[in-house]
């Protein structure tokens, strides 16, 4: 089974080489490498070029000015290149522990699910802490997003979920929450891996960390994650009970606006 890793990056010079090198290191050695890059402006491109010969670089502009969909856009193109049946999404900023993709490639081989999980560590300064997953996940009770750099896709399942086209509605929304709530709200196809094969690193002014729990930003992104949510289930047939909580919401953000 080939894999394809597909990295999205924009000015992560002080990470990004841990994060290609972690890729070829890997032991499962079917696998192509696409690194997506919005034009940095740090040392990121010095870095790239060092690794031209095993990875495949590409740059893009940004399209927008939310950062979610710029990052969303850099998948969306992978998506036309990879010719992986499986594909391992990371961020510039992250890195998979070796035996990544072997396991992952194991789990794939033996089961026909559309999405594989791990649990990632989280690294915070030099520390590494394990990802806390509450294995409940009911449409009435707000999500425990397991982070991008451990979602592992079909390539044919990651085309129907960018074939629902919910981007510029929902723009403050990263593809690992919409992929969770899409496999793991609606779909049962999905499985969580429990073994930590990958790492998140926290890090101050990225897409997550720029956004203080119960500041102005939180609050709007909340009820788009609300409406996401609503929205995902009508298309399914479902009903999305969790209104009081997004009457909350709505109540909150029209205060602040």
């Amino acid at each position: 089974m080939k894999f394809t890793v597909l990295i999205s990056s924009y000015n992560k010079g002080e990470y990004i080489e841990e994060c290609i090198v972690s890729c070829i290191n890997q032991s499962y050695k079917n696998l192509e490498i696409i690194l997506f890059d919005n034009y940095s402006n740090d040392n990121t491109k010095k870095i790239l070029e060092k690794y031209s010969d095993k990875i495949k670089i590409i740059y893009k502009n940004k399209v927008s000015e939310f950062p979610a969909l710029n990052q969303i856009d850099l998948i969306k193109e992978g998506l036309k290149l990879c010719k992986g049946d499986i594909i391992c999404l990371l961020d510039g900023d992250d890195y998979f522990f070796k035996e990544k993709i072997l396991k992952i490639n194991n789990i794939f081989e033996k089961n026909d699910f559309d999405v594989v999980y791990d649990l990632p560590m989280i690294k915070k300064s030099n520390e590494l802490i394990k990802f806390n997953l509450k294995r409940k996940f009911q449409k009435n009770i707000w999500p425990t997003i397991i982070n991008t750099s451990a979602i592992s896709i079909r390539k044919k399942s990651l085309e129907k979920f960018i074939q629902l086209n919910l981007f510029e509605d929902y723009n403050l929304l990263e593809i690992d929450f919409r992929i969770n709530v899409v496999s793991r709200c609606i779909g049962n196809n999905y499985f969580i891996f429990d073994e930590s094969l990958s790492v998140y690193r926290f890090v101050p002014n990225s897409i997550m960390s720029d956004n203080k729990k119960y500041s102005k930003k939180w609050w709007f992104k909340r009820l788009q994650a609300h409406n996401y949510m609503k929205k995902i289930y009508e298309l399914n047939n479902k009903v999305y009970s969790n209104f009081f909580d997004l009457k909350l919401k709505n109540l909150i953000t029209k205060i602040l606006n």
